[in-house]
């Protein structure tokens, strides 16, 4: 669930909760917007926990000494083969 998502069952949930007062067929619609409204903010805490992870800052050091370089002579102290 998205952030979006997240905001759109809490806005609901809270028209349901406040705005209407009706009981259709034994259902308290009370009920059912704080039950949207509670699964909204969980949406939105589990998708800030999950995003927030995948935004942590990596950093790289520079190496304390500078790399070491090696020169490779080949020697040939053979003669051809005869």
């Amino acid at each position: 669930m998205g952030i979006g998502a997240s905001i759109f069952l809490i806005a609901l949930g809270a028209i349901l909760a406040f705005a209407l007062h009706l009981n259709i067929g034994g259902l308290d619609l009370n009920i059912v917007g704080w039950i949207l409204m509670a699964a909204g903010v969980l949406g939105l805490v589990m998708t800030s926990v999950i995003w927030g992870r995948r935004r942590q800052v990596v950093t790289t050091t520079a190496p304390t000494a500078p790399a070491e370089y090696r020169r490779v002579e080949e020697r040939r102290d053979v003669g051809p083969p005869l």
